[in-house]
């Protein structure tokens, strides 16, 4: 009798991986970008900030590791992707590409439920897996859009179709137990979904299911960065909403002095870093489509002054 071929699916990957500088998660890559968290503003930055290098011949789809947190998974699925010219004109016409705003910005006022969740994100002064897991839980628990809706604009955004490049690295939490996640090719998702994940600000937009697992946003691990990610890498471009010193307190899971740390923990273990943050930053104004075509302007005029240092860095 023939042997029936079975149907059976292999498990996806996990993808909890501890925060942790001494695991050298990237030794023997060779260049690496992280691109951080920070709301339609920070989006239009990196376009801007990256497509003015790419025109001047500086590509930083050449990466072999590329993190997106948050607002960075969409450009860096961009990036790995070969779309950054795309998403940078979808960027620049944002008035007529609604989808970006609906995937990042609440079409409505929100709820008591919503509220709950984002007044706690926004009040926690450390990332404690007690206080990440109470987040998580009050996320899990409102009453936000469905899960769908995010990814269906976030497709919109990012194109649609499977993962680009095993140099993409998309980080998120897990909502009920407050683990850290990266989601990678072996993850058995499409960057879609893991971009609404690691964009999936609590309160705001429902986590996302990733492998067995539902996961909000990629910043409410005390991390806008996940710079360990690329400890042990020859060199690595960090792209930052702030170093720290736009921050007088901590909050958001956040410490002002965190930025700061994680950049000495990525240069100690070896790895050559150039860290760019925007000139100049409006906390308040994140998520507001007002603020792009400043954005835009701030991260290709900065871009322009570095394009003789950072052709020398990433060689």
């Amino acid at each position: 009798m023939p042997r029936r071929r079975s149907t059976t699916k292999a498990p996806p990957v996990d993808p909890a991986l501890p925060r942790d500088f001494g695991a050298r998660y990237a030794d023997g890559v060779e260049r690496g970008v992280s691109l951080g968290g920070g709301g339609l503003f920070f989006v239009a930055w990196q376009v801007g900030y990256l497509q003015t290098l790419a025109n001047h011949g500086v590509r930083f789809d050449s990466a072999d590791r590329v993190v997106g947190t948050s607002a960075g998974s969409l450009v860096a699925s961009a990036l790995t992707s070969g779309k950054l010219k795309r998403l940078h004109s979808e960027v620049s016409l944002l008035a007529k590409v609604p989808a970006l705003v609906s995937s990042m910005a609440p079409a409505s006022a929100l709820v008591p439920s919503q509220n709950r969740a984002l007044e706690l994100f926004i009040a926690a002064t450390d990332a404690e897996p007690d206080t990440v897991r109470a987040i998580g839980h009050a996320a899990l628990a409102a009453l936000t859009p469905k899960p769908e809706s995010t990814r269906r604009n976030i497709a919109l955004v990012v194109g649609p179709g499977g993962w680009p490049s095993d140099a993409l690295h998309i980080t998120c939490v897990d909502a009920y137990t407050g683990e850290r996640c990266v989601v990678t090719a072996d993850t058995g998702t499409t960057p879609a979904r893991a971009a609404a994940a690691s964009s999936a600000v609590p309160g705001i937009f429902a986590p996302q299911p990733i492998a067995d697992r539902r996961c909000m946003d990629g910043g409410v691990g005390g991390s806008g960065v996940h710079l360990d990610v690329l400890a042990g890498s020859r060199r690595a471009l960090v792209l930052s909403l702030t170093d720290g010193s736009q921050m007088e307190e901590a909050m958001m899971t956040l410490h002002p002095d965190e930025g700061k740390q994680e950049l000495e923990d990525l240069k100690a273990s070896g790895t050559d870093v150039v860290l760019r943050v925007p000139e100049e930053v409006d906390l308040l104004n994140l998520m507001s489509p007002a603020a792009v075509p400043d954005a835009l302007a701030m991260g290709a005029r900065q871009a322009t002054a570095d394009v003789g240092e950072l052709s020398a860095f990433w060689g």
